[in-house]
């Protein structure tokens, strides 16, 4: 009952036919620039006459500034519209993809490139934001499955129309010919269809964004959320970030065949995703965000423990969906926590589930060099497995009757 009626007062804002489709194709918009340095790594440091390893540091960079920038965006959404920091996320996403398209050296590419953390930084927590001001309750569930679905089905599109285009014209031509018009329809479909009036706006600009930040920190189950989110992401690492080169290196798998099983992972996190407003209507948002956590960790474990690489595929199937699920389920969850400050909250949450990503590439990284691959997804899985535990233990669904 805490805020049904500003939701039914709402309602107006969110006829919009367009409303979800813009939040979904903000989201999708935000990765393809990333997919494109996962794939054409090696030819951005053969432009720069660089090693792999000294270009792959775009994604270091990249994760300092979504850090840096989701806090920040913190701050600013008590003071701004979500939906012009929206609309400013995917501006800067599209400097950042001429700068890269121009860039002549490798330092200036390393600067455009880490833009385009900035700008999904402010998109991420601000499409949340948004749909918790203009969608009644039993709404947000599915529409947020469709806002990490939008995220995810770039790895599904945007990955064989990025390594196709680099046929033609190395990897500065997918940057013009796909990356750039993506965003430039996603901020024409974002600047229409979206509401300007959004509840942040109900909040008093004198609110002090530091009390903002201490009644988040003082609500145990909000930071519990917050704890829950950056361990599972941290777990994720062991799919997005090494599945492939596991089953190239155990199974002797080509990068070929190799990247349709990471593309086949893609497509299950994001029928996972969708999947999961269904899921949350019937155990709710937190049995559903424990229960599904927990299953992805324990499917982390057994995909790198299958001695059958048959087995092996399906079962890192399965824990692809349950990530989506758990994605979805932890993101509904989160956003309800503190519904006076939801710009703050998502936007500290996609700050700490950045910092999980880096965690668990450290930890996987460490693990893979002791303990091979075996170790890798048994810690890393662990990891998913303690984040169920926070989850049921000590979060509570501010949407349910105690």
């Amino acid at each position: 009952m805490h805020d049904l009626k500003a939701d039914s007062g709402s309602a107006k804002g969110s006829r919009s036919r367009l409303f979800l489709p813009a939040l979904a194709a903000a989201s999708f918009s935000s990765g393809p620039i990333t997919v494109l340095a996962a794939l054409l790594l090696v030819d951005i440091g053969n432009t720069f006459n660089t090693t792999v390893g000294v270009a792959s540091q775009i994604n270091t960079a990249y994760a300092i500034a979504a850090v840096v920038f989701a806090l920040l965006t913190s701050l600013l959404s008590v003071k701004f519209e979500h939906k012009s920091l929206l609309l400013a996320g995917v501006l800067l996403m599209t400097v950042s993809v001429l700068g890269c398209y121009f860039a002549q050296g490798f330092t200036v590419l390393l600067v455009f490139y880490s833009i385009s953390g900035a700008g999904y930084a402010i998109v991420n927590p601000m499409a949340f934001a948004l749909i918790g001001d203009q969608l009644h309750l039993e709404k947000r569930a599915g529409a947020i499955g469709w806002v990490v679905a939008g995220g995810a089905l770039v790895y599904v599109v945007g990955a064989p129309i990025i390594a196709f285009m680099s046929g033609f014209g190395g990897w500065r031509f997918p940057l013009s010919a796909f990356v750039l018009p993506v965003l430039l329809i996603s901020l024409l479909i974002c600047f229409v269809g979206l509401p300007s009036a959004s509840r942040n706006r109900d909040i008093s600009a004198d609110t002090a964004t530091s009390s903002n930040f201490k009644e988040i920190l003082q609500n145990k189950s909000a930071l519990a959320c917050l704890i829950g989110d950056t361990l599972r992401s941290a777990a994720f690492v062991a799919i997005v970030l090494y599945a492939t080169s596991f089953f190239r290196q155990k199974f002797l798998l080509s990068t070929g065949n190799a990247s349709l099983v990471l593309l086949g992972g893609a497509s299950f996190y994001v029928f996972g995703s969708l999947s999961a407003g269904k899921f949350i209507s019937k155990l709710g948002r937190k049995s559903s965000t424990a229960l599904t956590a927990l299953l992805s960790g324990a499917f982390t474990i057994s995909y790198v423990l299958a001695s059958n690489i048959w087995i092996s595929m399906a079962l890192m199937l399965v824990a692809s969906w349950f990530f989506g699920m758990v994605a979805s389920s932890a993101n509904s969850l989160t956003l309800e926590q503190s519904p006076k400050h939801r710009g703050t909250m998502m936007s500290i949450d996609t700050a700490l589930i950045n910092a999980g990503s880096a965690i668990g590439s450290t930890i996987g990284g460490l693990a893979l060099l002791y303990l091979n691959y075996e170790g890798l997804g048994s810690v890393l899985g662990a990891v998913g497995i303690v984040a169920a535990v926070v989850f049921f233990l000590l979060t509570r669904d501010p949407t349910t009757k105690p």
